[in-house]
């Protein structure tokens, strides 16, 4: 799994569960049977994920296949990427260490 993290030098407290380990963003896994995109703003706010879901239908045909933040894809060929590349635009690491200070941090 390819990870995008934000680095202890960025936000020294880490990951809540285990902060020796960096504050999860944005992964790419591959999978035995989907590619799976997972982007943990989606998660998080309501309203990213409303929109994601919104605007899907516009860019592929196939029913939605979503987790939490994990969003599953059969095939290389089934990738919005260009919707994913709008997703990625929409939160940046600034705004998910405040989302996250907010929504996770006790």
């Amino acid at each position: 799994m390819i990870g995008y993290v934000v680095p202890h030098s960025l936000y020294s407290s880490g990951y809540h569960c285990s902060p020796y380990l960096p504050l999860t963003f944005i992964n790419v896994a591959s999978q035995k049977n989907f590619i799976a995109f997972y982007h943990m703003g989606i998660y998080a706010k309501q309203s990213l994920y409303d929109w994601f879901v919104g605007e899907y239908p516009k860019h592929f045909k196939s029913k939605l296949d979503m987790g939490k933040s994990c969003i599953r894809f059969n095939k290389m060929d089934d990738i919005p990427y260009e919707l994913l590349a709008e997703l990625v635009k929409k939160m940046s690491v600034s705004d998910w260490i405040t989302l996250y200070d907010k929504k996770f941090k006790k």
